[in-house]
């Protein structure tokens, strides 16, 4: 009897198919993985399209944009450490967020003791509710956050324009620290440009005046300069300080900034880490417009390395394809390259440097 022919693929045949499989996902998986970054991408924009609706909402009711620091708080300055409350606190009741503005409680503070260590001020453990909270609005979905154990409240990817380089114009962006008559912090000669304002002292314009940008959050562990996209979520020391009165000494900081020494361990991270405290010489939950996007930053702080201070460099820095989303003063949001021109990046910083900026510039 003849026997019937096989069927069955052969060993080749199965190899070749197997390849092709190979070759076709290796041809979509970026594709895929560019339409998942895209997604979040228009996430993010989003979100900072709701921080621009709740500002000018906010405006609408106080006549004046959220103050960049609250500080001190309510308390005197040991019952809270000093620090006083962030700008998106202020913005809850317009981000559909009443139930935590009326569950915190400004009479007990922002900061002193973590639970359950109770060696410093306990007061403001009846707010650890509301600043243990996730805020979706506060958080951009292409960060991909890997947190130290050591943070333990709520993160924020959003910070208002503290403006900058700021020995050259002060507090000149358009989320800045109110003036307040109990503020003494001695080390910041910048007091006085401290205030409250309104859109009416936006002079450049609010369509090219930043409000909002984007921070990523605090890394697992610190890495070194030259350890790559990690290094935008830390800050590290610089030799100096620097003088940063004239354009020429803030690119000479900047300069130095860039050039630290590989394997130089960063000094910490500050922006990004919590989206409920501040403190006007510090940057927590806002940025400057001192070195560009994404670029690395350093301190420059004259006096203390506690912290990332307002002379040095706290850029906005995301993980979208080279640059960050912008909210503007007028709401919209724009997408700012890494490229960008330094004098254009500065001046997109300030609310009245009477500069004359062409969209097409960024």
């Amino acid at each position: 009897m003849r026997k019937s022919p096989s069927r069955g693929f052969t060993l080749i045949e199965l190899l070749v198919v197997i390849a092709i499989i190979g070759v076709l996902i290796a041809l979509l998986l970026p594709a895929v993985q560019s339409a998942r970054e895209a997604a979040r991408r228009a996430q993010c924009v989003n979100n900072l399209k709701q921080l621009g609706l709740a500002t000018h909402n906010y405006i609408a009711t106080y006549e004046s944009l959220p103050s960049g620091s609250l500080w001190p708080c309510s308390l005197a300055s040991e019952a809270c450490g000093g620090w006083g409350v962030g700008p998106l606190v202020q913005l809850f009741n317009y981000l559909d967020q009443s139930a935590l503005y009326n569950a915190y409680n400004a009479g007990r503070g922002v900061w002193g003791s973590y639970p359950p260590d109770a060696s410093g001020s306990t007061l403001w453990w009846a707010n650890t509710t509301v600043f243990n909270t996730t805020v979706s609005t506060f958080l951009c979905p292409s960060d991909g956050r890997q947190l130290p154990q050591s943070v333990q409240m709520s993160v924020v990817n959003y910070g208002g324009n503290y403006g900058g380089p700021f020995v050259l114009g002060g507090y000149s962006g358009t989320i800045i620290p109110m003036s307040n008559p109990g503020w003494s912090y001695p080390t910041d000669p910048l007091i006085q440009t401290a205030t409250t304002i309104g859109l009416q002292a936006i002079l450049d314009g609010t369509s090219n005046t930043s409000m909002w940008s984007e921070m990523l959050t605090p890394p697992a562990t610190n890495p070194v300069a030259g350890g790559g996209s990690a290094e935008k979520r830390v800050f590290f020391p610089t030799p100096g300080p620097v003088l940063t009165a004239t354009p020429a000494g803030v690119v000479q900081f900047l300069a130095q900034c860039q050039s630290i020494p590989p394997g130089t361990p960063a000094q910490g991270s500050t922006m990004g880490y919590q989206w409920w405290s501040s403190f006007p010489y510090y940057v927590n939950s806002n940025y400057n417009h001192v070195g560009p996007p994404n670029s690395r930053q350093c301190q420059n702080n004259p006096v203390s390395a506690s912290g990332m201070d307002i002379y040095g460099t706290a850029s906005p820095n995301s993980n979208h394809h080279g640059g960050v989303n912008v909210c503007m003063a007028d709401g919209s949001v724009r997408f700012v390259k890494d490229t960008i021109n330094l004098q254009t990046w500065w001046a997109l910083g300030t609310r009245a440097g009477s500069e004359i900026i062409d969209a097409n510039s960024y």
